[in-house]
């Protein structure tokens, strides 16, 4: 670089590169990350001419303020064939510098970027994550892999459990921030697939919750029938029907691990599957932007339009497969756990009858059965909570499954 160079990029490193928030560029790289293909747009913001692009490796453009641990997870997902979204702040040839929320897939032969401007609240709280994450790593020494796992444990402080519920969130903010921000209607689409994931983790929360009420009530049987050995004759009818009610229930939360929250259940994985939705339908709606503005372009000698086009195609619809895909993934989910709870109630229904046997033999016991009443009594308060959850389930898991595709 050139002393003048040098100036330059002194004079404009603290300038942002200015882009339309209607503006959406890409770029395309073989699988080494060398720049195929790109739009004007890209060009014009990252001021190097187009030709001088192609044939570069992407990190030309790569700012030192941000995190490795972004690109490490980043190359994580992409490698293994994923599509990833992150927050990327971008250096200028002449320094200046552009923040783009970049979402990338791979595609034939490489990957495929596409950035839009971010100006929703979430950037603000990104910046700050990403200048502590980054100051962390040239203080201790973190190599890429070490402040990967520093990030995906803060992202988990903050509530999402992986990174792609992160990216799938921070896309969402971004689309319906930048709807605003152009003075077009809210995606209705969107609203919907939103709704559907907070419908989705309150699902999961009340799954959790009724697993929790299955545990708690399994010690309550076993009292009864030690009492009830004790003040009534061997094999007497309450030991007999308290054995009979821990084994029906017993039975009931084993059959629900089984087949609903067990670890070969993709039930756990409900709210994920449902960002995965929205990540992939928000990416094919930049895709499709991309090649609506690529196709108005006429100064991009360098580029063949018509195979990017092609390119932008193809994965469109590829990704519009895939959310249908997960989308019928979570109905598949919702409607198997409405039919696990009608199984459930209808084992429920067994179980009072046992308990109101239990309160009749305690009745003919006399005084002495009044010790076991006040168990019995318990049993009763939880069975109501569990079908009380269970109906929540049901109703959870209709709308659910009746989600307009």
């Amino acid at each position: 670089m050139s002393f003048e160079d040098r100036t330059l990029t002194a004079q404009t490193r603290s300038k942002e590169a200015s882009f339309a928030l209607d503006e959406v560029f890409f770029s395309r790289t073989d699988d080494r990350g060398v720049i195929q293909a790109g739009n004007a747009v890209f060009s014009r913001v990252a001021k190097y001419p187009l030709e001088e692009l192609l044939g570069a490796p992407h990190k030309i453009i790569r700012h030192p303020d941000m995190p490795r641990a972004v690109f490490q997870l980043l190359w994580d997902t992409i490698k293994d064939g994923g599509t990833v979204g992150a927050y990327v702040k971008n250096r200028a040839r002449d320094g200046s510098y552009y923040w783009v929320f970049a979402v990338v897939t791979p595609c034939d032969g490489g990957y495929l970027s596409a950035r839009i401007k971010p100006t929703s609240p979430l950037l603000r709280t990104v910046q700050q994550e990403y200048a502590t994450l980054r100051q962390a790593e040239q203080d201790e020494g973190l190599s890429p892999q070490e402040s990967a796992a520093v990030l995906l444990a803060r992202l988990k402080e903050l509530g999402f459990d992986t990174y792609n519920d992160f990216a799938g969130h921070a896309l969402a903010e971004e689309l319906l921030a930048r709807d605003a921000g152009l003075n077009r209607p809210a995606c209705a689409r969107l609203a919907e697939r939103r709704a559907m994931h907070a419908t989705a983790g309150t699902l999961v929360g009340e799954t959790e919750a009724l697993v929790q009420e299955f545990e708690s009530m399994r010690t309550i049987p076993h009292n009864l029938r030690v009492i009830a050995s004790r003040i009534e004759p061997a094999g007497g009818p309450v030991t007999v029907l308290s054995q009979n009610y821990s084994s029906m229930s017993r039975d009931m939360s084993s059959w629900f691990e089984a087949h609903v929250w067990g670890k070969d259940s993709n039930f756990r994985a409900i709210k994920g599957t449902v960002t995965a939705a929205i990540f992939v339908e928000g990416l094919a709606r930049i895709l499709t932007e991309c090649g609506h503005q690529l196709d108005q372009e006429d100064g991009t000698a360098s580029t063949d339009i018509a195979r990017e086009l092609a390119i932008l195609s193809d994965l469109t619809e590829s990704q519009f497969t895939k959310a249908r895909a997960s989308l019928h993934d979570v109905r598949f989910e919702a409607d198997r756990i409405q039919k696990a709870c009608l199984t459930l109630h209808r084992h429920f229904m067994a179980l009072t009858t046992t308990r109101v046997l239990c309160k009749i033999e305690c009745a003919r016991l006399g005084h002495v059965g009044e010790s076991l009443n006040s168990i019995i009594d318990e049993l009763g308060q939880f069975q109501d909570r569990i079908s009380a959850r269970l109906e929540r389930i049901s109703e959870l898991s209709a709308a659910l499954a009746s989600e307009e595709k």
